[in-house]
């Protein structure tokens, strides 16, 4: 049996009987079950809310994007589905909206909305700063044409969150390897710097030294976020250490930022090493 199953399918075709049903498996949504030890996957967790609507639903959102290979999604996140039923119970968001027959494909089995709807209800549902990030986890793991997606919008020109898609898509950037990645290039577009870089390669005597997160390349100034593996794996740490100095060798001023770092300092330390090395607002 599957890991998430429906029950009264299960019980009739004589997989379980009703009070093993009851003992050793539990309710995930109202008549779908999976074993009580069973750690819930994201994946788990949305074939479990596909078959909570009788098999009749489109996985949409931040759970389709999944499914297309986005990384960086929690297995608790809410999972969202287009169907008619908007009562949904909690952990699932459904939202009754046209869909099209072309912006509806399949995904190991599953109905999913194609690559640009994904997009498309990415960048009208959620905050600017999340839908970024969505957007480029997502065109980072299968990239997708923005055309495509602007040609949805005018599909829906009257659909709610339209215009804040057509706001994010430009800032879409698969070159950004997390979240955080993304955060810290809106903070710096935001602040006025020029349009910063990503995934930049850096070479010495035609061997790579470093790919650095972003940054301008004319004035040889690098922004990089630095997460928990930085402090807490020596070996990242140290080699970490060499690559820096390397490429402060080689003329690069690196701008390192951690979660602690406030936007301002942050925005402080940027402008004054472009400032340095000759950019002028």
């Amino acid at each position: 049996m599957t890991a998430v199953f429906i029950g009264s399918e299960a019980v009739s075709s004589r997989k379980v009987t009703r009070h093993e049903l009851q003992r050793w498996y539990r309710p995930v949504y109202p008549g779908v079950y999976a074993p009580r030890r069973h750690n819930l996957s994201l994946r788990d967790r949305t074939i479990g809310a596909w078959l909570w609507s009788g098999r009749r639903a489109v996985i949409s959102g931040i759970a389709a994007s999944a499914l297309h290979g986005a990384q960086w999604i929690d297995d608790d996140v809410a999972i969202e589905l287009a169907w008619s039923n908007t009562r949904p119970p909690r952990g699932l968001v459904v939202r009754d909206e046209v869909l099209a027959d072309d912006e509806v494909t399949r995904v190991v089995g599953l109905p999913v909305t194609t690559l640009a709807r994904t997009a498309y209800d990415l960048g009208r549902h959620l905050p600017r700063g999340q839908a970024v990030a969505r957007l480029d986890a997502l065109m980072r793991a299968t990239p997708f044409s923005t055309e495509d997606v602007f040609l949805l919008a005018k599909r829906y020109a009257g659909a709610r969150g339209v215009r804040r898609l057509r706001a994010v898509l430009p800032l879409i950037d698969a070159g950004a390897a997390s979240p955080k990645e993304t955060w810290l290039r809106l903070l710096l577009i935001d602040a006025g710097f020029p349009l910063p870089s990503t995934q930049i390669p850096v070479q010495r005597d035609w061997r790579l030294i470093a790919m650095l997160d972003m940054g301008w390349e004319k004035y040889q100034v690098a922004a990089e976020y630095d997460g928990d593996q930085h402090r807490t794996d020596r070996r990242r740490y140290a080699h970490d250490q060499r690559r820096l100095r390397t490429l402060a060798q080689l003329g690069w001023l690196i701008i390192r930022v951690i979660a602690e770092d406030r936007s301002d300092e942050v925005i402080a330390r940027v402008r004054n090493a472009l400032l340095a090395r000759g950019w002028r607002p």
